[in-house]
């Protein structure tokens, strides 16, 4: 007999983009308790009983959740409350930024916080000079938007006992002057020198970061997320005690994966530990099944690992070729053992050796294994071979898109373009090709490295260009565009699979949980350049409304 029992919910009078394959499009949604109970058109209506709470839609558009594949939530919202620099663009803004925030500050022993642009800076090298200025009575220590550096001052320099007779660490750059003292900016692995140093954050302060982060991802209608950093790296404070605090009393309302952070200075032994915090990482909506493996860095300071050599000023080769912070006959070994034990590994692959070296350690998986369902994905993605994009459906492999970074603006135009070369530049953030090979695409946004708003991401995989960019701005690589509804279903069913979710959500679809998103608009019904006008009206997770605009 059909289930005629009212429902809790009904969203009606508008449409509704399923993302399942029967039925695309429908104008009706009923909800009971967590799960979607009817999808149709006006014969859902029937489920409207005396207690039934009616979303009319009016021609607003009601989707799946987006799910963000690749973030660091609790990092964000942490420094949300430092001194935060994302939002602005300039030296001077930024002078004036720390300037107030240190002062505002008296007691504090150290200054912490980031989000500044490389390119407000000669090269994308800021100084320990200018920071003095700014704050010369105790160590200051300032990430910048992408995560992979820190800017510091002289008294943080001194902290640590870095001079002109400090290595390098493997794994990373101290950048130098002529004389070969440290000018003030650090290279992903030389981060740490002053990064281990930092204060650590309470538990308390990560739950506040965690549920002011929670709050703006559920604004932008993200309903669930993959952490791709659960343990300790550079400054980062494991942010695992958070999650389980939260989820174990009910405060972790979004879906949460949990990647484990690989320590790449250990090998094979830690993977003991991993499956023992995999266990202990299970509590309400949060499931730590996942391994990140950072196998390089990023192509603006040159530690993204690269087939051939960059190019310096001049446009010629040069001798750096970027780092691989995994041995790649190691890298092989412990993804196969990983594999072998149920864990989906998360690489981080930037640059196209990285990418090559990930998708040879896979393969050396599946030869060993088998093809099982840990779902392999590759975040990033910037600079792909183009012999490699059709290994990535062969071997199972999920490309986690970060489309938001395939734009023209200085970081790309000034620091990469020029040291990567023309051939190399053209294969970058291939997402068309991708998608046209039959790769499974997933979408994060990497916040705090960049926006965790999904919409304006969507936008420039659709665009190639920023939804804010000034009118006449040039496409970047417009063959690598991807259509609407192929960059939606990144974002939700892609990120749903990559999740292990896609059995209960990604889809609008009777049986599966109610995570659900409301937008202003349709924007399918719109041109594609103002995509990025749309906005997040309603979020639901299991039925809940977890956010309303005001």
């Amino acid at each position: 007999m059909p289930d005629t029992a009212p429902a809790d919910l009904v969203f009606t009078g508008g449409p509704v983009h399923t993302l399942s394959p029967a039925r695309s499009r429908a104008t009706s949604v009923a909800v009971r308790g967590e799960h979607i109970v009817a999808v149709g058109h006006d014969e859902v209506r029937e489920l409207i009983g005396p207690a039934t709470e009616v979303v009319d839609l009016a021609g607003k558009l009601l989707i799946p959740g987006f799910q963000d594949a690749h973030a660091h939530p609790v990092g964000g919202g942490m420094e949300m409350g430092q001194c935060d620099l994302s939002g602005a663009t300039t030296l001077e803004e930024y002078r004036r930024l720390i300037s107030a925030y240190a002062q505002a500050r008296p007691d504090d022993e150290w200054i912490t916080g980031g989000g500044w642009s490389m390119e407000a800076f000669p090269g994308g090298l800021p100084t320990a000079a200018e920071l003095d200025a700014l704050v010369p009575d105790r160590p200051a220590y300032l990430v910048n938007r992408d995560h992979h550096g820190a800017w510091v001052n002289s008294r943080a320099l001194q902290a640590a006992g870095i001079d002109s007779r400090t290595p390098d660490p493997a794994d990373g750059r101290i950048e130098r002057d002529a004389d070969g003292a440290p000018t003030g900016m650090l290279q992903e692995g030389a981060a740490n020198l002053i990064g281990r140093l930092l204060p650590s954050a309470t538990l308390e302060q990560r739950i506040t970061g965690l549920l002011r982060a929670q709050e703006l991802m559920h604004s932008l209608g993200v309903t669930a997320w993959q952490d791709a950093l659960l343990g300790v790296h550079a400054n980062l404070t494991d942010p695992t005690d958070a999650y389980l605090a939260t989820a174990g009393d009910g405060r972790l309302t979004a879906r949460v994966v949990g990647s484990l952070w690989w320590d790449r200075a250990r090998g094979i032994e830690q993977i003991d530990e991993l499956v023992a915090r995999r266990a202990a990482g299970t509590r309400g909506r949060l499931r730590c099944t996942t391994v990140k493996i950072m196998q390089d860095g990023v192509a603006e300071n040159g530690t993204a690992a690269l087939l051939g050599p960059y190019l310096d000023g001049c446009g010629c080769a040069s001798d750096n070729s970027g780092i691989s912070f995994v041995p790649p006959l190691d890298l092989q070994k412990y993804v196969t053992e990983l594999d072998a034990r149920g864990f989906q590994v998360h690489f981080h692959a930037l640059g196209d050796r990285a990418v090559r070296e990930a998708l040879d350690a896979v393969e050396a998986a599946r030869r060993a294994n088998g093809f099982t369902d840990t779902r392999p994905h590759l975040a990033h993605l910037q600079v792909v071979h183009p012999d490699d994009i059709g290994r990535f459906r062969e071997l199972g492999a999920t490309a986690n898109m970060q489309a938001l970074w395939a734009a023209h603006e200085p970081q790309m135009d000034e620091l990469t373009i020029p040291f990567l070369g023309p051939e190399r530049s053209a294969w970058q953030y291939p997402f068309g090709d991708l998608h046209r090979a039959g790769v499974t695409l997933a979408a994060g946004s990497d916040w705090p490295v960049s926006s965790p708003d999904p919409i304006e991401a969507i936008h420039v995989a659709v665009n190639r260009v920023l939804h804010d960019a000034p009118p006449g701005t040039e496409v970047f690589l417009p063959g690598q565009r991807i259509g609407l509804d192929a960059a939606l279903t990144a974002y939700t069913a892609g990120s749903a699979y990559v999740n292990h979710l896609d059995d209960v959500t990604g889809s609008i679809t009777p049986g599966r949980l109610a995570d659900l998103v409301v937008l202003d608009r349709d924007p399918f019904a719109g041109p594609a350049e103002e995509i990025g006008a749309t906005r997040v009206v309603e979020t639901f997770v299991g039925g809940e409304r977890v956010y309303a605009a005001a």
